[in-house]
């Protein structure tokens, strides 16, 4: 009942908003893009694609908020802007005399109605996967909130290669376009790996919807480069670090063997840091933990926002799906030359991030996810400033390695 008048309370707002901005998206052709994984990349390379041909284009994505020449931070762990904010930047693209708008939308907005008055040209569905669901409950549910992007889209666009794809082909009732990882054009991109190739192909097909050409689209994405914190290579010598958003049981699925392929030797190591957010999805802690178990070669499990939850006992929680993978728990002594299948638990994040790299050999990849592009870290109820990037320059720095 109390998320019931909730939404009614953000319906409200967003109305109210868009009554006063004079419902801004209607003068623009907005695309929206919502998904599990991937909907920050093919965001920021629709927007690339429409700026490099000459289009007129703002965005709002995870990142932050590009409207005409102007950069707006859009605050702490936020994709899609409460339901006042969006028509505000709508509205101010419209007086900058903007043709489209790209706009990165998560489940949570769409179920609680903070996209009401918004009206979208094109809507696109990534991927569906585990996560989000100690607010959806459900995968049905959580499948339901993006479907209403689709609804609220002139036209949709859909992965077939998803399981979401079946029951959203045969429920909306809007025109729709699918895609897959298998489009012709964006296989012979270089260098490519297999869950960009998804994310590449969505952008491919809106697009293509938009009117672009062939030539146009792909000449366009030859000269992109993937948004801050996305396979991020911080240090590439005799081992490589790479931080990388990536925060779902999925997304581990996607990274961590393509990392595999594209950069390891004959005898690397992977060695991955990462933790699981408190006061979320509790359920997909383990699934990343036997992801992250499938792939790696050691783990240290670290903090990630933990909030007012324990965070040994969210370690405990990733550490129980590592477990059936085969890996022990160890303890860290820089002495000691650790066998593959071992995880160590360091809390601190910094301390963490300096442990993988003293611990990194040459030729190993030292993979750190989670966090990404963020800038704060939440312990408790505060937000302490956090940048990956930097953390991982500082840790380089301690043990004298020049980055």
């Amino acid at each position: 009942m109390f998320q019931k008048l909730k939404n009614i309370y953000h319906l409200l707002r967003a109305l109210i908003a868009n009554i006063y901005f004079g419902f801004p998206s209607r003068r623009l052709k907005v695309v929206g893009v919502t998904g599990t994984d991937g909907k920050t990349t093919t965001t920021h390379l629709i927007y690339h694609i429409l700026k490099e041909t000459d289009h007129k284009v703002s965005m709002i994505s995870t990142v932050f908020a590009k409207i005409g020449k102007q950069e707006y931070d859009t605050g702490f762990h936020v994709t899609t802007p409460d339901a006042f904010l969006i028509p505000k930047y709508l509205n101010m693209a419209v007086s900058l005399g903007q043709e489209y708008f790209v706009l990165e939308v998560t489940s949570h907005r769409l179920d609680q109605n903070q996209l009401f008055g918004t009206s979208f040209e094109i809507g696109v569905i990534t991927n569906i996967t585990h996560e989000h669901l100690d607010y959806h409950k459900t995968y049905k549910n959580y499948v339901k909130a993006k479907e209403k992007l689709l609804s609220m889209a002139k036209i949709g666009i859909i992965n077939e290669d998803d399981e979401s794809f079946k029951y959203l082909s045969q429920k909306s009732k809007v025109k729709s376009q699918n895609y897959n990882s298998k489009v012709k054009s964006i296989k012979r991109i270089p260098n490519l790996t297999l869950f960009n190739q998804c994310n590449y192909s969505a952008a491919y097909t809106v697009c293509k919807q938009l009117g672009l050409s062939d030539n146009q689209i792909l000449t366009a994405i030859k000269t992109f480069k993937l948004p801050k914190g996305r396979l991020e290579i911080v240090y590439d010598k005799e081992f490589k670090v790479i931080i990388d958003f990536a925060h779902t049981p999925n997304a581990f699925h996607q990274l961590l063997p393509e990392i595999k392929k594209l950069f390891f030797g004959q005898f690397g190591r992977l060695i991955h840091v990462f933790g699981s957010a408190g006061l979320r999805d509790v359920s997909k802690r383990p699934l990343m933990g036997k992801a992250s178990g499938q792939y790696a070669d050691l783990v240290i499990l670290t903090e990630e926002d933990y909030r007012i939850e324990n965070p040994n006992q969210i370690s405990s929680a990733i550490a129980s799906g590592l477990e059936k993978e085969g890996f022990r728990r160890v303890y860290y002594n820089f002495s000691k030359n650790y066998s593959k299948q071992s995880y160590f638990v360091i809390l601190n994040r910094q301390k963490a991030i300096n442990t993988a790299i003293k611990l990194a050999r040459k030729g190993d990849v030292v993979i750190i996810t989670g966090k990404g592009h963020e800038k704060s870290l939440c312990r408790g109820k505060i937000e302490y400033p956090w940048d990956e990037y930097k953390a991982v320059v500082k840790a380089l720095k301690i043990l004298n390695f020049k980055s």
